[in-house]
């Protein structure tokens, strides 16, 4: 098994070059091997394009060395016609006798048939290879698809002395009042916009949008920006906020989303303030097929999230200013995962497990 378990691995790597990418679709690599060695690899792109076991096939470029290679792919082959053939078939049609998969794929339309469909052409399978990691690799897919909501992630910086903003008082001039008081550094910064890239949605509430009047991008690195979802129960954000711009796919979750008329890409949904608010906005985003979402704030969303047991994972930046006071950082209880030291930040990862 740990010949096998080296080609997951790297399978492993290869779908991690798709990450933010392949949305609704998971995140999959696949490499070809012949006498121990790599003759092919692959790794699915972006939604519509080809898989990753179809890029591995493809890349192969002495095509009769198939009929006695082993393909390895970190997710079971699909069984089905999407927007791009079965996978499952290609590999029949190719020869291929020997199949490791790192794990099922929890898709209706394919959990199992793909992997029953190979059996039954007479290849040799053998399932669960690092199923763990491959499970992690998907944990957004896998939670979409088994838990009917998005992986939720926790995000905030707070300053050394536990607090996520000073007190609004000291803050005089009226425009700094709608800009961001940053506590991490620009390293920090920079890798949130990278997570950005990789999430499908990120979620703020009314006070974070009113107070900073963010932009929720990913200006910072090169990548897709994620659809913003915004709390705002009594249309309380300013009509010329950056949320509005039209530049991304935005979703208002308001009481009286029928005050205002939604356009293409701002989008108001209806919410009961008046029931637990975490459940209602996964099931508003399940429902518009967003697979993962970063809740950045503010203090009183977030700690929604951690009270409803409503989360999968918090990234906790700590940097060295000292507020004394102010709006306090969230109360979390999980599992570190990690810990790093970025620059002058410390970053803290927890999962709820």
């Amino acid at each position: 098994m740990k010949i096998h378990e080296k080609y997951i691995n790297r399978c492993i790597q290869l779908a991690q070059n798709g990450l933010g990418r392949t949305y609704p679709n998971p995140v999959v690599g696949s490499v070809i091997v012949h006498k121990d060695r790599i003759i092919g690899e692959g790794w699915h792109r972006k939604a519509g394009e080809p898989h990753a076991e179809v890029n591995a096939v493809n890349s192969v470029k002495d095509k009769s060395l198939l009929k006695t290679s082993v393909i390895y792919v970190s997710l079971e082959p699909c069984s089905h016609y999407g927007k791009t053939p079965p996978c499952s078939n290609l590999i029949i049609d190719s020869g291929i006798k020997k199949v490791v998969i790192g794990t099922v794929d929890p898709f209706s339309e394919v959990s199992g048939k793909g992997i029953k469909k190979l059996f039954d052409a007479g290849c040799e399978v053998i399932v669960g290879v690092r199923e763990a990691a491959c499970r992690d690799l998907n944990k957004r897919f896998f939670t979409f698809h088994t838990k009917n909501r998005p992986y939720v992630i926790l995000k905030w910086a707070e300053s050394a002395d536990r607090f996520l903003s000073p007190v609004p008082q000291s803050i005089t001039n009226d425009e700094e009042k709608r800009l961001p008081v940053w506590i991490s550094t620009n390293y920090s910064k920079q890798l949130v916009h990278k997570w950005r890239s990789e999430e499908q949605a990120i979620l703020v509430g009314t006070n974070t949008a009113v107070a900073d009047n963010p932009k929720l991008n990913t200006r910072l690195w090169a990548g897709n920006d994620p659809v913003r979802v915004v709390l705002d129960r009594q249309l309380r954000i300013p009509k010329d906020s950056h949320l509005f711009d039209d530049s991304i796919k935005t979703l208002i979750l308001s009481e009286n989303s029928s005050e205002r008329r939604s356009s293409e890409n701002v989008i108001f949904e209806t919410v009961d303030f008046s029931r637990e608010l975490p459940v209602q906005i996964c099931e508003i985003l399940y429902k518009h097929e967003i697979q993962s979402v970063i809740i950045e704030g503010g203090r009183q969303t977030l700690q929604a999230f951690i009270d409803a047991n409503c989360w999968d994972e918090a990234r906790v930046f700590t940097g060295k200013v000292h507020f004394k006071e102010g709006t306090k950082a969230p109360d979390l209880s999980g599992r570190l995962l990690s810990q790093e030291i970025i620059s002058s930040d410390i970053l803290k990862i927890y999962s709820n497990d």
